[in-house]
């Protein structure tokens, strides 16, 4: 397992009355996750509170060496969180449509791997360079993908929050398992759309370049999202390789 440090921090926001933002890091064991929850009243807060919770039920009792065991790991960590979800939602009829986004990091000696379903997001910023690892399950980013309009025009867009998938929304879900290198000093930043949407991803970059520990970035980024208008609820978690 690679040695990491992490850091995580979730913020309401200035418009939202309650969080549906969830999160977990838990160094020692080598991973991390965020879940965004959606489904009206409190069933997005239950939604990404159960995925969280199961994430760290698969991770705690696991002891993987392998990539393709921290891989399997991931992918329980989405199937039982999806079943976890639809039963809960089948049997509360007033959180009957609830689901979330996943971001599941896992880092070994080496290298990780990332689950990911929804418009919550993963980047890694490497030698001073940001980029998106994750690409968003929105209709918005379908449109982009056909070239109907531009990334620019998605980032106002009407439908952007409109998710073509969820974790719990269906008994079947179809999980984006991503793996790569990893190198000292990279940093890993999961987050929910409610530091994307308020800032832009060179801002983001700036952030991350500032000197200081996580912590520092992490607030700095929680800080830009909430002058930017802070509309939605903001998660950011940092996770870095230590050299």
């Amino acid at each position: 397992m690679s040695e990491i440090n992490s850091f995580g921090k979730s913020d309401t926001g200035l418009r939202r009355s309650n969080n549906e933002d969830a999160f977990v890091v838990d160094p020692d064991r080598g991973y991390a996750s965020v879940a965004d929850g959606m489904g009206g009243q409190a069933a997005g807060e239950v939604a990404s509170r159960i995925f969280i919770e199961t994430v760290t039920d698969v991770f705690s009792d696991a002891r993987p060496v392998s990539e393709e065991e921290y891989l399997q790991l991931v992918r329980d960590a989405f199937r039982l969180s999806n079943e976890r979800i639809v039963s809960a939602a089948a049997e509360n009829p007033q959180q009957r449509g609830m689901g979330c986004t996943g971001e599941v990091a896992a880092f070994f000696s080496g290298g990780y791997v990332l689950g990911h379903v929804g418009d919550s997001r993963t980047y890694l910023f490497r030698a001073g360079e940001l980029r998106q690892i994750t690409l968003d399950h929105s209709l918005v980013q379908e449109q982009v993908d056909q070239g109907l309009i531009t990334p620019a025009e998605a980032r106002t867009h009407s439908l952007r929050h409109v998710l073509s998938r969820a974790v719990g929304t269906r008994e079947e879900l179809a999980v984006d398992l991503i793996r790569g290198k990893t190198m000292p000093g990279d940093i890993f930043l999961l987050c929910s759309d409610g530091l994307t949407d308020m800032v832009e991803d060179g801002a983001i970059r700036d952030a991350l370049s500032i000197p200081g520990g996580l912590q520092r970035k992490v607030d700095r980024l929680i800080s830009l999202a909430l002058s930017a208008g802070g509309y939605d609820n903001i998660t950011a978690v940092l996770c870095e390789i230590i050299p």
